[in-house]
């Protein structure tokens, strides 16, 4: 805000960003507008430039249910140019969506608060594990003597409201109600949405999928519409931060790898509310946990992402001998790798996608790490680890 004309504070509902946007009003001493109010809302629908002139900063909250504000904002800092005039936040992907009537570049900056990070739930300063990933900086042999409840982690999510449940039953309860609310209210805020029980369906459908590669067809026959209806439903179940396709790692010289891109749910609570998991059924038989597990771990890898400077991009690897790993990271030509496993074991066949992404690319490969649920920090190769998935956020 010390430079920025607007900046957008987005991330789906219910993640905090109005507390947080409170907050800063108060300490910048900004006016707090919600358009989550019926009177703020009617008056700028019916004048978004008189509702916008009026102000001199402000705070505008939940922008996304009035959409034509976003050009009267254009034309107001395009007057006044001083920076932090405005924070707005949006429960919607502003920059992905039809919102964005005109651009705003060089006027806006965005900013994602997705649901709290593990690191952030437990009050510690964000994990340099990206760094430490790049730089291969991991020693040989270390006991670490954390072995987290990594079950109980993995279904309480990381949305502020739902942890603060004192009990999984009153969580599902919780998650029940916001799926409700996601599905029906919110998606009226962004498109015209007659079918609101096959898009519910279609959330439900896309948690059996989460974590495999995406089949838009697999989808779309159930639910009675066409491919290009489920594409475009997913695209605003990507807007509002349910869900994220996590693209195919190719590389043109390197033949024979998948293209088809992956699905993910950004918050492993949700994620395991829609497929009704219980801990008591993970506790029983953890073959379960696997999906689960990566969910999870790719809602760490995305709020790491997100805060880093260089722009770590995501991806998956797969080629057509079903070699695969589970996420590919990069930066400026650098690639490092996780693979996730829902054991405290590390075999040698766990490695083979990261030895073979190793070899191809040489040089650029910078590390691979293979996440499980041990207590033990181990090289097993050049530029290759296993250790436990705490080290994500300790």
């Amino acid at each position: 805000m010390a430079d920025t004309r607007i900046v957008a504070l987005v991330g789906p509902r219910q993640s905090g960003k109005t507390t947080l946007a409170r907050k800063i009003a108060a300490s910048q001493k900004m006016n707090f507008i919600t358009l989550g109010d019926e009177q703020f809302r009617k008056f700028a629908i019916d004048d978004p430039g008189g509702f916008v002139r009026g102000l001199n900063r402000a705070v505008i909250d939940e922008i996304q249910r009035v959409p034509d504000l976003i050009l009267a904002l254009k034309k107001a800092v395009d007057e006044d140019r001083r920076p932090g005039r405005f924070l707005i936040t949006g429960s919607v992907d502003l920059f992905k969506s039809a919102l964005s009537p005109d651009s705003l570049a060089g006027r806006v900056e965005a900013i994602e608060l997705l649901p709290f990070s593990q690191a952030e739930i437990e009050r510690r300063q964000p994990s340099d594990f990206l760094g430490r990933l790049f730089q291969a900086d991991f020693p040989s042999l270390q006991d670490t003597g954390q072995t987290p409840d990594l079950i109980a982690r993995v279904l309480a999510g990381g949305y502020p409201e739902a942890l603060t449940r004192p009990s999984e039953t009153r969580r599902k309860a919780w998650f029940s109600s916001y799926f409700q609310a996601l599905s029906t209210r919110d998606v009226a805020d962004i498109a015209n949405i007659t079918k609101t029980d096959e898009l519910s369906r279609l959330i439900g459908l896309s948690s059996v999928m989460a974590s495999q590669l995406l089949n838009i067809s697999s989808l779309a026959s159930p639910l009675g519409v066409d491919s290009k209806t489920v594409d475009r439903w997913l695209f605003l179940l990507e807007q509002m931060f349910v869900v994220r396709r996590v693209r195919a790692w190719h590389r043109n010289d390197l033949k024979r790898l998948i293209k088809s891109p992956k699905i993910h749910f950004l918050d492993s609570g949700l994620l395991a509310a829609l497929r009704k998991t219980a801990q008591a059924e993970l506790r029983a038989d953890r073959s379960k946990l696997g999906g689960l597990l990566q969910g999870f771990v790719f809602s760490e890898l995305s709020k790491m992402t997100s805060l880093n400077e260089d722009g770590v991009a995501l991806s998956h690897f797969r080629d057509r001998d079903q070699v695969e790993i589970d996420f590919i990271l990069e930066r400026i030509g650098q690639i490092a790798c996780v693979e996730v496993k829902a054991s405290a074991l590390a075999k040698p066949d766990d490695f083979s996608g990261m030895k073979r992404l190793r070899d191809a690319v040489g040089d650029a490969f910078k590390c691979g790490v293979l996440l499980h649920d041990g207590d033990r920090i181990q090289k097993v190769g050049d530029r290759l680890f296993a250790m436990p998935i705490s080290q994500l956020w300790v």
